[in-house]
């Protein structure tokens, strides 16, 4: 075989000539070669089609570059290195994004992109893995296992798994959607020791069916995706263990590199090689030219290359027929565009086209099922925080292998499958109330709420965590917390603390921890581990602690440890929230709908009875998710989405969620992060747009926003003051309820009576304001329909005296009989009730004498009619005044009579007259119990009653159901 020999040029000095380990990539598009050293600190983008021009030099970091990745549209590049720090730069332009950088304690070996660019992981000696999201800089996640220097990192091209591999040659393969180990493949490669020239590297194949791993024989395992098993080896000629391997662009090459200096060129399906270079020093890495027949190598001494014409031309090319998995071409935030035929087809439909011939072979076969799985690039997900719900869960090998019939059938409807996956991956992962997201060197909120903040930062591999209350004079003094856990949520009350964290270590443990700030026991914290089981979100309230893990089971517990209930909820919870014997949670009611919107409900148990009050759908804007969830001071049910809007649980039509916020109406350029409420104010953090949460240092100052409905524009610009009148009336509503609930249970509801009152009087003086505003606009309708709802007799006389200061003699006419008609609905009511209360009481012949007599109807009816005379100005009626039962008051019949025939002769009624009559009702009887008298007094002493002025009304939801 003819040796070709590959022409190397120097891209980076090595300093007293030690072999280092150095990185080399290409751009999507060929344009560029980047490299780089872990003996300098500069990166180099060089110009293949100029070789000899000067390259762009990258100085950012303060040590040697250990590992460099390029996002899959080449608009991102990240770099590693001893300084141990991981930073990434817009490609071409090699500008440095300050705000997106991630330390770890000791020196990094090796980076890689998701399939979308849109998560990096980093890992080095320190043998942690982190998942970090490069739009925002924040880590996802961080995986825990290796027991060595993590030197090898990859992602499977479908987004089901990730591959990590350390140098004592463990090969670990995560599950994504989990960050569960899937399998681990202990010491299946060579053990490089603390050479750190050389890397343990591991590489998926393109259509990601197999993954390739250096052997302990100096050869290549390829292992299968789902069961790790090893297919076979790529045995050849070299004697000393491979350092470096890389699949061609389509799969069907392989290049490897070993420590004996030579570089072999495979043909994967034949098993055998093609072609070899020898090289003087080793080449420690290689990558395929993405669009020709040429192969980059780089040596441990900075030395590259490009070897051209790698695959003779008898073959096919390495460029030729490479799988489709999506497209991705969008700018530095990597997004991924919406590409339905892609998404259609994906490769899928060739596929079973090719193999519907009668190959079987296993490769061939699992390549066929394989390719109808999801791919990561069909997930069209903007949010990079929401990455880990990308990835579809994975499935046993045994359910993958279908029928061949079955097989086309499911790539024929791929796209609807595809589709239906896709609305399911979208659904909002959970969260906890006043919580921010982690960033990385920062501290961050695990909780914010009115009682005060828990906070924490991470520092050399444990966290340190801080509680402070807003009033410092009130609450405890709680010391801080060194967390060797790693929690990631909290819950505060006045109570105590309650933290947990997701599951992680080798036997995948997640663990609750709660922390009462005094008790009279000794050892009265405790926590709760859960294997397998991870808890999603956590809560607090009146001696009790709440979470809910991934198995959607609800945990309650007391506030000792005392495991009290465990119930199974209807789908995966988004948050949850506690208040005294309430419990809050949502959940997902189902996949999202077409237009991307979240489905949600809620459920409200009450810990103490064991019941559930309430349970229902949970509203939401539009294209929104759920940001804030909780109770008012008051204990009202809450939400906030991310539009902005703020809606509170009322018990108004059976049950609604009224709007009592909307931040569209504020200023457009601030977000407003939500901490509170109570029943007339919000407090919010304002952050300035783009903004979504705060920082905690300099510590968040609070905002006080009046709560609002959004009304529409009245056309009589009285807006604020229709928006009073609706919260005034909803708060009424509620201390009604609250005060038929306390008689349900027993209780007095007599407490409530002033605040009941004054907000009726409040509700009055507000419908006044709006009855002169209609008035003045001329909406003489609306008027009327106002002052029917006016609750107090005295704000309807004032009523009556404005519209006739107005000079508007027919409204007050008609303002006056509304109000005589509201008068007589409520005596015959009355009269009603006090015939039901006579018919109960027991009737003796003693009671009642022979010349007693009950009034007629008729005269009763006329002791109480009392015709308005036309041109009245105020009505002649006080309302009842509710006072204790005591010696009924009376009045001669006749005397009382005559009284009633001089008002109905007499057109202007003077209010001497009325204090006249009101004196005469107040005069007690000279023989009080005069049976004789008894059944004269009954209708006059309620018409009378009438009359009296009232001082404080005892129950004002009695007295004012007036209709």
């Amino acid at each position: 075989m003819k040796i070709r020999s590959v022409k190397l040029r120097e891209a980076h000095s090595h300093k007293g000539g030690r072999p280092s380990f150095c990185s080399l990539l290409w751009a999507h598009e060929a344009q560029h070669l980047v490299t780089a050293s872990t003996s300098d600190i500069s990166i180099s983008i060089h110009d293949p089609l100029l070789p000899s021009a000067t390259p762009r030099f990258l100085r950012h970091h303060r040590d040697g570059v250990t590992a460099l990745a390029l996002s899959p549209n080449s608009t991102c590049l990240a770099s590693g290195s001893v300084d141990h720090s991981v930073k990434l730069y817009n490609f071409p332009k090699g500008d440095f994004q300050t705000n997106i950088i991630t330390r770890f304690t000791l020196p990094i070996r090796s980076l890689a992109f998701n399939k979308k660019g849109s998560m990096l992981a980093a890992a080095g000696d320190d043998e942690s893995i982190k998942l970090i999201n490069t739009v925002d800089g924040s880590i996802a996640r961080v995986l825990k296992g290796h027991k060595g220097s993590v030197t090898g990192l990859s992602f499977d091209p479908n987004g089901e798994y990730f591959t990590s591999m350390d140098s004592t040659g463990t090969v670990i393969i995560w599950e994504l959607h989990s960050g569960r180990i899937h399998h681990n493949l202990k010491g299946i490669a060579p053990d490089i020791g603390l050479d750190v020239s050389t890397r343990n590297i591991l590489c998926w194949s393109p259509d990601g069916l197999t993954f390739a791993i250096p052997g302990l024989r100096n050869d290549v395992g390829i292992y299968e995706r789902d069961t790790a098993e090893k297919l076979f080896s790529l045995s050849g000629d070299h004697i000393q263990p491979i350092c470096f391997l890389c699949w061609s662009p389509n799969g069907k090459y392989m290049a490897t590199s070993g420590l004996d200096k030579q570089v072999l060129i495979w043909d994967v399906d034949k098993k055998q090689d093609i072609d070899r270079q020898k090289f003087d020093e080793t080449i420690c890495c290689m990558a395929w030219k993405p669009t020709g027949n040429a192969l980059a190598v780089i040596d441990v001494m900075g030395k590259y290359g490009i070897w051209e014409s790698v695959i003779p031309s008898s073959m096919k090319s390495p460029t030729e027929d490479i799988p489709m998995q999506g497209k991705n071409s969008n700018g530095f935030l990597l997004f991924d565009e919406d590409d339905p035929e892609n998404s259609a087809s994906g490769g899928s439909l060739s596929d079973a086209g090719e193999y519907s011939n009668g190959e079987s072979e296993p490769p061939a076969s699992r390549k066929r099922l394989r390719k109808q799985s999801l791919s990561e690039d069909n997930l069209e997900e903007d949010d990079a925080a929401d990455e880990f719900a990308l990835y579809p869960k994975v499935q046993s090998h045994k359910k993958r292998n279908h029928s061949h019939k079955e097989n086309v059938d499911s790539v024929n409807g791929g796209f609807k499958s595809t589709r239906e996956l896709t609305t399911k991956t979208k659904m909002q992962q959970a969260f906890q109330p006043g919580s921010t997201p982690l960033q990385p060197g920062k501290r961050r909120f695990l909780c914010y709420n009115m009682l005060g903040t828990i906070t924490t930062v991470e520092h050399d591999g444990y966290s340190h965590i801080e509680i402070d209350f807003h009033d410092t004079g009130s609450g405890p003094r709680v010391p801080s917390m060194t967390d060797h856990f790693g929690f990631t949520m909290a819950a505060l009350n006045e109570n105590g603390s309650v933290f947990a964290n997701p599951c992680k270590g080798e036997k995948n443990m997640s663990t609750l921890m709660y922390r009462p700030f005094s008790s009279w026991a000794n050892n009265s914290e405790w926590s709760m581990r859960f294997e397998g089981e991870e808890v999603k979100v956590v809560a607090l309230g009146a001696a009790w602690v709440a979470a809910v893990t991934s198995f959607n089971y609800l945990r309650i517990f007391t506030e000792g440890g005392l495991q009290r209930y465990v119930i199974s909820l209807d789908g995966p919870v988004v948050t949850a929230s506690g208040f005294k014997d309430k419990l809050a949670i949502v959940t997902h009611a189902s996949d999202c709908l077409s237009s991307n919107d979240q489905v949600l409900e809620f459920k409200v148990f009450n810990v103490s009875h064991g019941t559930q009050p309430l349970c229902g759908r949970l509203p939401l804007t539009p294209g929104s998710s759920l940001s804030w969830f909780g109770f008012s001071e008051e204990g009202q049910l809450s939400s906030y989405d991310s539009k902005g809007v703020l809606r509170s649980y009322s018990n108004q039509f059976g049950g609604s969620w009224l709007p009592l916020f909307s931040s569209i109406k504020e200023k457009s350029d601030e977000n407003y992060w939500l901490v509170g409420l109570n029943a007339s104010k919000l407090f919010c953090v304002v952050c300035k747009k783009p903004d979504t949460f705060p920082p905690v240092m300099p510590k968040p100052v609070l905002t006080l926003l009046n709560l609002s409905f959004p009304l529409a524009s009245s056309d009589l610009g009285s807006e604020a003051l229709e928006n009073e009148f609706i919260m005034n009336n909803m708060h009424l509503f509620e201390i009604q309820k609250r005060m038929e609930e306390m008689a349900r249970a027993g209780f007095d509801p007599g407490s409530l009576d002033d605040d009941a009152f004054n907000l009726e009087a409040a509700q009055d003086r507000c419908i006044l304001r709006l009855i002169a505003s209609c008035c003045n606009g001329d909406k003489l309708v609306r008027a009327t329909e106002l002052f029917k709802l006016l609750s107090l007799e005295k704000s309807m006389k004032g009523a009556i005296k404005l519209v006739t200061a107005l000079k508007l003699p027919n409204l007050a006419e008609r303002f006056s009989s509304i109000l005589e008609e509201r008068l007589l609905n409520e005596m015959k009511k009355n009269k009603e009730i006090k015939n039901q209360e006579s018919c109960l009481a027991p009737v003796t012949a003693d009671t009642l004498p022979s010349g007693s007599k009950a009034p007629t109807q008729t005269e009763a009816s006329k002791t109480v009619n009392i015709s308005p005379s036309p041109k009245l100005s105020a009505p002649l009626f006080t309302k009842k005044n509710k006072t204790p039962e005591g010696p009924k008051t009376g009045i001669n019949r006749t005397a009382t009579v005559n009284e009633t025939r001089k008002v109905k002769q007499t057109e202007d009624v003077t209010s001497d007259k009325r204090e006249k009559i009101g004196d005469m009702s107040q005069v007690q009887p000279r023989h009080p119990h005069d049976p004789s008298m008894k059944s004269n007094n009954l209708v006059v002493n309620k018409s009378e009653g009438s009359l009296a002025q009232p001082n404080r009304p005892s129950n004002p939801f009695l007295k004012s159901s007036i209709k």
